[in-house]
């Protein structure tokens, strides 16, 4: 069973949550970045929703190993 989890490392921008629900439904985390930007636009309070979600959302660590040459 998958968790929705914000995911906080070197994937995440602001707080993990777009990162978080593209994992949770297997999407391109651009294509959910991109629909939280064009919200912005729309009558629908997008920025509430997002904080919401960023306090809600049980957070993740996930950091990608760097190997240097």
């Amino acid at each position: 069973m998958k968790k929705l989890f914000r995911i906080k490392g070197n994937e995440s921008m602001l707080g993990g949550v777009a990162a978080g629900l593209a994992e949770y439904f297997n999407i391109d985390v651009t294509l959910v970045r991109v629909l939280f930007a064009l919200g912005f636009f729309t009558p629908f309070p997008v920025i509430i929703t997002y904080i919401i979600l960023w306090i809600v959302m049980p957070k993740q660590e996930r950091y990608q190993l760097t190997t240097g040459a």
